[in-house]
């Protein structure tokens, strides 16, 4: 398969790809960030942008630091590179773990932290991670630079609140103590999860201080488990609270059925899930006490 005709232009700036996002607006103009989601799809004719705007010449969007206690990645640091550095083990466990799971390694050797997350895929693992440590995502445009919670960020099945010709430049991830998880369940290995779960769970004391859970695959966006959050935050968990906890989340859930099990295959799945992801997040906190 071939995709259609296209201009191609590989910037070396920020403001140069807004140039030529604006420039290029009429001709359905896309970004390029690792291409490893777009160009399939351009290839099976699904996508026809007339333009191309690669950023990986912008070397300002590849970088990773830390400023304090908040982890900062370029958009166009690649997964596998955030999956192994030094920064994002000490500031963000969660995501080095998360990403074990995307793909295969040539998959994260080209695809990108910021292109999964603005292509907004429903089963993806970075958009509930995203969730879970309450992730804010810088985005560039014509107007401007702003800021945008994760919360705010998935509006759909791969839609965003990125506004025409604006780009996600960055991601800033606040350190979390306690406890991480992030499972899945997936039909073979390296394919999208059918449920995945991150969870960032802290204990003081035996009882739970905080509790931030999110899942993938249960609905159009990732979800926040507030109901397990609420069922687990103030307690000495035990059994009984994990199971209410999960009890009180799969309760609101109503997936939708696909190919790959209906809404009570997607449900049990959930459940089963949840609770992997709840109990070791715990076990790891409460080891760390």
């Amino acid at each position: 398969m071939k995709p259609p005709p296209f201009e191609y232009a590989a910037p070396t700036s920020v403001a140069e790809a807004l140039e030529l996002l604006a420039v290029h607006a009429q001709g359905e103009a896309r970004v390029l960030a690792g291409g490893q989601s777009l160009v399939p799809l351009m290839n099976f004719r699904l996508a026809q942008p007339g333009h191309l705007v690669d950023l990986r010449r912008i070397e300002e969007l590849t970088r990773i630091r830390a400023e304090g206690d908040t982890l900062v990645l370029g958009a166009m640091v690649r997964q596998s590179h955030a999956e192994h550095a030094p920064e994002v083990a000490l500031l963000a466990p969660l995501l080095a773990e998360a990403l074990g799971y995307v793909a295969h390694p040539p998959i994260r050797n080209s695809g990108t932290v910021g292109g999964s997350l603005a292509h907004a895929d429903p089963a993806a693992e970075l958009p509930a991670v995203a969730l879970a440590l309450g992730a804010e995502l810088v985005v560039a445009g014509p107007q401007g630079t702003r800021t945008v919670p994760a919360a705010d960020f998935f509006v759909g099945a791969f839609s965003t609140a990125l506004e025409p010709g604006e780009i996600l430049t960055e991601v800033r991830i606040p350190r979390r103590g306690g406890g991480h998880a992030f499972v899945e369940f997936t039909r073979t290995h390296g394919t999208f999860a059918i449920v995945g779960v991150a969870s960032v769970i802290e204990v003081d004391g035996g009882g739970v201080t905080r509790a931030s859970i999110a899942l993938s695959g249960v609905d159009a966006v990732p979800v926040r488990a507030a109901a397990a959050e609420r069922t687990l935050t103030g307690t000495v968990p035990d059994d009984a609270t994990v199971r209410a906890a999960v009890d009180a989340t799969v309760a609101e859930l109503s997936p939708s059925a696909d190919v790959h099990g209906s809404t009570e295959t997607r449900i049990d799945i959930a459940r089963a899930t949840l609770r992997r992801g709840i109990e070791l997040a715990l076990t790891r906190a409460q080891d760390r006490r």
